[in-house]
């Protein structure tokens, strides 16, 4: 299995080509991901890791068009976590550019109405999952209210998420 993580930083995915626009941290591959063509072929890799960069990117659109290009074709996989907009994590840093809610992918999933009636792109991902703080310790007293938040994200984006925000969301893409 070939792995991508795109903006590594110093905590590179396990297995995985590293790539990052500062050589600080020793990345396989010094690249600004605001720069496009992405220095790989066309359906290289396996699965492609996007941990707390995309929000920190100019232009989400090109970002994952040029991903989409670089996935695998016939199951490809990509793994986007971004901190959650309701988290106060999502506005604390000033190099956060987006913010990002439950339905922030189904511009990108055909089989979703949101992407069925806004066709922005000329790409498809479908979603497979929606995991909040996937890689977080969350509070004792938190646990219910995330079980909740993940077995009905929309639900708990509607109803829960300004009471109890959660800190970040994982996307479970899958290239189509």
């Amino acid at each position: 299995m070939k792995i991508l993580d795109l903006g590594c930083g110093k905590s590179k995915y396990s297995g995985a080509i590293g790539v990052d626009f500062s050589d600080r941290h020793s990345p396989d591959v010094v690249h600004d991901l605001n720069v496009f063509p992405y220095p790989f072929p066309d359906s290289e890799f396996d699965l492609i890791v996007m941990n707390n960069v995309l929000e920190h990117l100019d232009d989400v659109l090109s970002v994952m068009r040029e991903v989409h290009r670089i996935c695998k074709s016939g199951g490809g996989r990509v793994k986007v976590i971004v901190p959650y907009f309701r988290s106060i994590w999502a506005f604390i840093d000033p190099t956060h550019k987006h913010c990002f809610t439950v339905d922030s992918f189904s511009y990108f999933d055909p089989q979703s109405p949101i992407c069925q009636r806004y066709d922005y792109v000329d790409y498809r991902f479908f979603i497979e999952n929606i995991i909040f703080n996937e890689s977080l310790k969350t509070a004792w007293w938190k646990k219910p209210f995330l079980w909740f938040a993940n077995k009905q994200p929309i639900r708990y984006e509607l109803y829960l998420s300004h009471l109890i925000p959660m800190d970040d969301i994982t996307y479970n893409l899958k290239k189509a």
